[in-house]
């Protein structure tokens, strides 16, 4: 009877022992960082999934996960974030472009929410452009690309070397917009109080002053010859005399 209750009292004689919880083994680690794994969990983003596939962006942040001592945050906008893009802006886009802007959405540093709230303004990216992040109350952070700006709701996880925190709008790198993109118009050539044509017509008709010279040397040949004439007259008149 004393052995029986003896037995039955050990595993509780072991609960109530700090030392012999420490030494009790740790859960095995549950094996390498999957980004996908944790978007599919989450749902709603299966643009962003394809994406990262579609432009091999996927393997890339995989591999250096392994590597980077400083590990990766990334920003996963929803589907619904992609669905509200304006129509045909994601398509428009070139595949170096797309490649782009999945890694605008990716730091090579690991940031909790905290970190986010006091961080020095612009923040590295991936992609060659950085993006800036503001405080509210708590841990309430919003995060700006310059031409989109949007408030960090849901942690899908946080802990280190990998944070990734879900964003409700996509964020548009501000020389992906069409007031970046597209030249300033040239200045327009001036025109006259009459139009291009009248002057033209102006620039082809002779001047005034042109004419004016013209007819003076015809008058003054026309003197010329009357005053040969009226001489010749003269001489002859003398001879027959």
């Amino acid at each position: 009877m004393a052995t029986t209750t003896l037995i039955l009292l050990l595993p509780i004689l072991f609960l109530l022992n700090p030392q012999a919880q420490a030494q009790a083994p740790a859960p095995s680690p549950s094996g390498p960082l999957d980004l996908t794994a944790i978007l599919q969990k989450a749902g709603q983003y299966n643009t962003l999934i394809k994406l990262l596939k579609d432009t091999q962006q996927l393997t890339q942040i995989q591999s250096q996960l392994k590597s980077n001592s400083q590990g990766f945050t990334v920003f996963a906008p929803t589907d619904n974030a992609f669905q509200n893009l304006p129509s045909g802006a994601l398509n428009g886009l070139s595949d170096d472009q797309k490649v782009q802007l999945i890694l605008y959405h990716v730091t090579p540093k690991y940031y909790s929410l905290s970190d986010l709230t006091t961080v020095s303004n612009p923040v590295r990216t991936q992609a060659p452009w950085g993006l800036n992040f503001t405080g509210g109350q708590g841990n309430q952070v919003n995060v700006s690309s310059g031409a989109v700006e949007t408030q960090i709701n849901n942690a899908l996880r946080q802990q280190f070397p990998l944070a990734v925190y879900q964003v409700d709008k996509v964020l548009w790198p501000v020389a992906f917009t069409k007031d970046a993109k597209s030249p300033s118009p040239a200045p327009a050539p001036k025109k006259g109080s009459k139009g291009t044509e009248t002057t033209a017509a102006a620039d082809a008709s002779p001047s005034p002053s042109g004419e004016s010279k013209n007819d003076s040397n015809g008058v003054a040949g026309k003197n010329v010859g009357f005053g040969m004439v009226v001489g010749f007259v003269f001489v002859c008149m003398s001879v027959f005399s």
